[in-house]
């Protein structure tokens, strides 16, 4: 329910802030949203099994990361002129920290090779918003509050995101009893979820708001 109530925060916002920055929000309503749908799905398979809803849980992150990611590309988009380079290394580094861990927890790969590149896929994506191009334009580019939002979106990208290999380790590495391993991938999966793709949004949101009202004063 929470991701639903952002959802409608996110879109009844996109009234309040300049045309360059509607995208932005309504990306981060689509997050929201597509994230909100899902765990109704997935809500019902644990009721109905008893089951992890692995497959539901990555078609959402298929959906709504790479999304995230391109928040990244849309905010530099909207002060300056970005490649598209940035938003298919950020893009590539998503499927493959992706495709990674689903190999792994859908059984079609070791477990700890899967999470290896997963983590690498990850590693990538973090070389990007702090060492690449897309960290490059913000640093030349980018307004003082585009910077600091581009700086909290990378430190969740990284201490946030850091949630999920949790969740993998605890569900496949230390416990032995499936039930066990089951709940807790679950409790920190979803916990991870209403974090970091909510506070992504408000981070947009914030930046979206401050730089439309100080662009009409």
């Amino acid at each position: 329910m929470a991701l639903v109530a952002a959802t409608a925060f996110f879109f009844l916002e996109t009234q309040r802030v300049s045309a360059k920055w509607k995208t932005s929000l309504v990306v981060s309503g689509l997050v929201t949203l597509v994230a909100a749908v899902h765990y109704f799905y997935m809500r019902e398979v644990w009721i109905q099994t008893g089951e992890s809803p692995t497959v539901y849980r990555y078609i959402d992150w298929l959906i709504t990361v790479p999304l995230l990611m391109i928040e990244f590309y849309l905010i530099l988009r909207a002060i300056t002129k970005v490649s598209g380079g940035i938003f298919w290394r950020l893009l590539i580094g998503t499927v493959v920290m992706l495709v990674g861990g689903y190999l792994g927890e859908a059984g079609y790969m070791n477990s700890y090779l899967a999470f290896t590149i997963g983590i690498v896929g990850w590693a990538y994506i973090l070389y990007e918003v702090f060492f690449g191009e897309a960290s490059k334009v913000n640093k030349q580019s980018a307004p003082p509050q585009v910077q600091s939002a581009f700086v909290i979106m990378r430190w969740i990208v990284t201490i946030g995101w850091a949630i999920y290999p949790l969740g993998y380790i605890f569900g496949y590495f230390v416990y032995s009893d499936p039930a066990e391993a089951s709940a807790a991938l679950n409790i920190i999966y979803n916990l991870a979820d209403v974090l970091n793709k909510i506070a992504f949004g408000v981070i947009i949101w914030n930046v979206a708001t401050s730089q439309t009202t100080q662009e009409s004063a």
